[in-house]
């Protein structure tokens, strides 16, 4: 949201900058991502053994953000980390096209390694670019969704008229116009956005309880996360689906982000960050539980809408709240430890245990754990709003 107070031309290039970079990257995400596991199978991998490849690379990127941090931090090579993060697995995605495990195994942790940091640096570019042009982060976020809305719809339909693997060609092309628009960004950003190094910034934040238990309340909500990242697209098929109407339940789901996004500043000041969590897991819990109630390609369209509750809103108030707890001198050490366990251990123990569920019971059991999983993490998000209540 827009504030009336005069925002300096230089801000205000900034901001359309890091607007165009989230549009282009959520271009690319949107359109390559969510058919990864399916071109995996397609090149003769297993569900089981594609849910433990991921798990294995998003272990790998746990392991190297704070060798990035380092380079971000002491080197202050904001800008090369980030072209390095977007540019590399776009250019490793052309060998997914070859018919060999080894081949594909190899690119796919190259590609996790690089890309681990993408986001928290990112986010750290875009918090700090929004406070100088008096916004919100979610008014550049949201051009992310809006991105992975078109981009997901457009690779259903690319997926109707080619075969996927020659999904990496757009996938390659627009993450390097989103090189290019990074390499525009100005260094004043870039120094603002680096204050502290990851390791002393990791001891000072997991010393607070409340952030470490806000923590431990994102692992729950988002390990659930990779039914739809990783598992949907082969979900929707055993439920009798089409590559075309996959492309418009993740064009409905990236499209509901978008108001989500560009609301919750006004829901965040109404409620606070605590009940914006709170709320936001809830509609997690609703979206897996129906799912799980109703494996029908209509009703598995349907309730995308609740992407935009579920997700969108969760990780601008996430991203926020992280925000306000690190401190100006912690921003993207802050977004770096978060995205950490939000992403990557979310991420391990979501497509192990999904991709383990969903080889042993189908999508239905896979459905019914996720359920449960957000309702413990709305549990906990209770709890850190009746502690933050508490007089210190």
């Amino acid at each position: 949201m827009e504030y009336t107070a005069i925002i300096p031309q230089e801000a205000k290039t900034e901001l359309l900058k890091l607007r165009l970079l989230y549009l282009l990257t959520g271009l690319a995400g949107g359109l390559f991502n969510p058919y990864l596991t399916t071109l995996f199978v397609h090149q003769g991998i297993g569900a089981n053994v594609v849910g433990v490849l991921m798990s294995i690379g998003t272990l790998l990127s746990i392991v190297v953000q704070p060798v990035w941090g380092l380079l971000v931090d002491r080197y202050r090579q904001t800008k090369l980390v980030l072209i390095l993060a977007i540019s590399v697995p776009a250019c490793l995605s052309l060998f997914y096209s070859f018919q060999y495990t080894a081949i594909i195994v190899i690119v796919y942790i190259l590609s996790i390694i690089f890309q681990a940091t993408q986001s928290p640096v990112a986010d750290s570019y875009a918090v700090t670019a929004a406070s100088r042009g008096r916004t919100s982060y979610g008014t550049i976020r949201s051009l992310g969704s809006l991105g992975t809305a078109l981009g997901g719809y457009a690779g259903g339909f690319y997926l109707s008229s080619f075969e996927i693997t020659r999904l990496w060609m757009p996938f390659l092309a627009l993450s390097l116009a989103g090189t290019a628009t990074v390499l525009t960004l100005s260094r004043s950003t870039e120094s603002k956005a680096a204050a502290i190094s990851l390791s002393q910034g990791m001891k000072e934040l997991l010393g607070n309880r409340l952030f470490l238990l806000f923590l431990i309340a994102c692992f729950f909500v988002n390990q659930t996360l990779t039914a739809y990242n990783s598992f949907f697209v082969l979900a929707f098929q055993e439920a009798g689906g089409s590559y075309s109407l996959v492309g418009t339940a993740l064009l409905l789901a990236s499209l509901t982000n978008i108001p989500s996004m560009l609301l919750a500043a006004r829901i965040l000041r109404g409620i606070g960050h605590e009940r914006t969590l709170l709320l936001a897991a809830l509609f997690y819990a609703l979206r897996w539980g129906i799912q799980w109630l109703f494996p029908v390609p209509a009703v598995m369209v349907g309730i995308q809408v609740l992407h935009g509750l579920s997700f969108g809103l969760f990780y601008v108030a996430a991203v926020e709240y992280v925000a306000q707890a690190s401190g100006k001198r912690m921003q993207a050490t802050g977004q770096s430890v978060f995205n950490m366990v939000f992403s990557g251990l979310g991420g391990i123990v979501g497509n192990l245990l999904n991709g383990y569920l969903f080889y042993s019971g189908g999508a239905q059991m896979m459905y019914l754990a996720c359920t449960g999983s957000a309702l413990i993490g709305a549990g906990m998000l209770y709890w850190i709003n009746r502690l933050a209540k508490m007089p210190v």
